[in-house]
């Protein structure tokens, strides 16, 4: 299976993606901010980075991106996009998921290892997880907190699409403690934090990312 991976202007962590896709057994596929092109993949990942150097709000000038509108199309119709980081920053703005990032609450760049709880272990992105269980992976944002309305945390909440949740001090203001959340199919994942640095021991602090890339390739083989 081909995964596509996203690279704008100021993205950082396409290399790092590409690498999990690889890792997870599918094969990586470059696409361009410019272009109308999917190249025919079966996934998109957006990654992480300092999008078109978040001028504006981050993710405000990606969403406009012409392969952009490919990925609204193609998510639409049911392929499986995650966004991580500035993705999900860019998967907000695009409105393939509800509310927005802002600045962390203490105004500071937080980065550091953090435990998540697995909210939500039936979406493409997450069935090789456990109900319940917590991962460790690397957190690294500057404007990281989730914010929405009382009426869409509710939603998010009554209908299981909080994927991940921060275990401990919550490190950046998000509401309801939101790390991640999906869309309502479970095609659609964003969450702040970086499953693709976690996906060997010797290089990150566990290889429990690892289980979003092997739940994705899983989806799509049964699919």
């Amino acid at each position: 299976m081909r995964v596509g991976v996203i690279t704008f202007p100021g993205t950082l962590d396409d290399v790092d993606a590409a690498r999990a896709v690889r890792y997870a057994g599918a094969e990586a596929v470059s696409l361009w901010h410019a272009d109308h092109d999917l190249k025919d993949v079966d996934a998109v990942i957006v990654p992480g980075g300092f999008s078109y150097g978040d001028y504006l709000r981050c993710g405000a000038i990606a969403r406009f991106a012409p392969v952009m509108q490919e990925v609204v199309d193609a998510a639409r119709k049911g392929m499986p996009v995650l966004g991580i980081c500035n993705g999900f920053q860019i998967l907000c703005e695009a409105h393939l998921l509800p509310g927005a990032l802002i600045r962390n609450h203490k105004l500071h760049f937080v980065c550091r290892d953090q435990w998540l709880k697995v909210e939500n272990n039936s979406t493409a992105w997450t069935t090789r997880y456990d109900q319940g269980a917590e991962i460790l992976v690397p957190l690294k944002s500057g404007e990281g907190g989730y914010q929405a309305d009382r009426s869409t945390l509710d939603e998010l909440e009554g209908e299981g699409r909080v994927v991940f949740r921060y275990v401990g001090e919550n490190p950046n203001g998000s509401r309801n403690d939101i790390a991640g959340i999906t869309s309502a199919n479970g095609r659609v994942v964003g969450l702040m934090p970086h499953p693709e640095h976690a996906i060997d021991a010797l290089t990150g602090p566990t290889d429990d990312g690892l289980g979003m890339f092997l739940s994705l390739v899983d989806a799509v083989v049964s699919a």
